[in-house]
């Protein structure tokens, strides 16, 4: 029982994770010193889908499942919990590749935000200094 309760608590932590990578830009945002934590997660989902690469979250997940008496399951996280829904066909290369360019946009783009924002603050504190 506990390690299907294991298993359950990975599965938590990686959906979390995953809203994270594609999201956190957004947080960013409000809080910009979570950048310091998003931008390496963000680095790394992005290069998980690009060079199709399974997260090590998955095969940690299976195991517990194993432990517990379930079936593992084929393929990564995505492809099973995300895709199984959304793509009954599957994940395929493409699919993992427009996955990884949606969360480099959402995030380049929150990122470039922030940036502006800085810029737009900083010129505003220099403005003040001036007079």
């Amino acid at each position: 029982m506990i390690y299907r309760w294991l298993a359950d608590l990975v599965l938590v932590v990686h959906l979390a994770f995953v809203l994270f990578v594609v999201l956190g830009g957004l947080l960013a945002l409000q809080w910009p010193r979570v950048a310091w934590l998003h931008l390496p997660a963000a680095i790394w989902g992005v290069l998980i889908e690009y060079m199709g690469w399974i997260c090590p979250l998955t095969p940690l997940e299976n195991s517990l499942r194993v432990r517990a008496g379930e079936s593992a399951y084929s393929g990564d996280f995505i492809q099973h919990y995300i895709l199984g829904a959304i793509y009954p066909q599957g994940l395929t290369r493409t699919t993992q590749w427009i996955l990884g360019s949606i969360a480099l946009g959402v995030n380049a783009l929150a990122y470039g935000l922030l940036i502006r924002q800085r810029k737009i603050k900083h010129a505003g504190s220099s403005c003040v200094e001036n007079q």
